[in-house]
């Protein structure tokens, strides 16, 4: 069983930044595809960024394109999404995700893509 748990959420100043980490463990994390996603209250879940098992391809939801950076780590079985320059609506619960099928088989911007989830870290923006 994949397990994934999320960290480095907090609450930011707009403008501030935060990386968060998601940590793997029961599975071969580098053969995983890897994907996170956020959710604001009253609102669904939606896709923030994705990576490819060597991190050679990534894939950003236009809100966040040129701004956050998905990268991974894969002797340490641990994704990050690095977030500067944060805004009020950047604001949500953040959610790691796996995938044991390639980045290029899969729509990795749709959460069905995913068999594991995490519990999710809070973001919160203020300003």
């Amino acid at each position: 069983q994949v397990r994934l748990v999320e960290s480095g959420g907090g609450l930011v100043q707009a403008g501030g930044s935060l990386r968060l980490s998601c940590a793997a463990s029961g599975g071969t994390f580098s053969r995983f595809t890897m994907g996170w996603f956020r959710q604001a209250p009253g609102k669904d879940r939606e896709f923030v960024a994705s990576i490819s098992w060597s991190g050679d391809r990534t894939r950003y939801a236009d809100s966040v394109k040129g701004r956050f950076t998905i990268s991974r780590d894969n002797a340490k079985n641990t994704q990050y999404l690095q977030m500067p320059s944060l805004k009020p609506e950047d604001a949500a619960v953040y959610h790691c995700a796996s995938s044991r099928r390639p980045f290029s088989t899969i729509d990795t911007a749709r959460e069905t893509s995913y068999e594991y989830w995490g519990q999710g870290t809070q973001v919160t923006v203020s300003s």
